[in-house]
C-alpha cells in the first residue's frame, strides 16, 4: 500500500513532468542546411512550425539537391529537439523511457 508521503512525491513528479512537456511545446529549435539556405523551425515536440527556403536554393535543374538539403535541415532540427527533450525530461524520469511521454 502506498503511503501519503509517497503519493505526494508521485503527484509532484507528475506535475513536474507535465510542466516539462508544456515547456517543450513552447520551446523553439532551428535546424539548417546548405549554409543556412534552408531553415526548419520546430518545437520540442518535434512539430515543424516553419520551413524557409532561400531563393538561391531553388534551381529547377537541381531538385534532388533541394530535397537533400531539406531533409538535412529537418533532421538537424529533429536532433536538436530530441536533445532538448532528453535534457528536460531525463532528470525527471531518471533515464526511463516512458511510452507516450516523449
Amino acid at each position: 500500500m502506498m503511503d501519503r508521503k509517497m503519493l505526494n512525491q508521485l503527484q509532484q513528479m507528475q506535475k513536474k513532468l507535465m510542466q516539462a512537456q508544456e515547456d517543450l511545446g513552447k520551446t523553439l529549435v532551428e535546424g539548417s542546411a546548405g549554409g543556412g539556405v534552408i531553415e526548419v523551425k520546430m518545437n520540442g515536440h518535434r512539430e515543424i512550425l516553419s520551413i524557409t527556403i532561400a531563393p538561391e536554393a531553388v534551381d529547377p535543374n537541381e531538385i534532388e539537391m533541394l530535397q537533400d538539403l531539406l531533409m538535412l535541415a529537418i533532421n538537424d532540427a529533429s536532433k536538436k529537439a530530441e536533445e532538448l527533450s532528453n535534457a528536460k525530461m531525463g532528470p525527471l524520469t531518471g533515464g526511463l523511457n516512458i511510452p507516450g511521454l516523449f
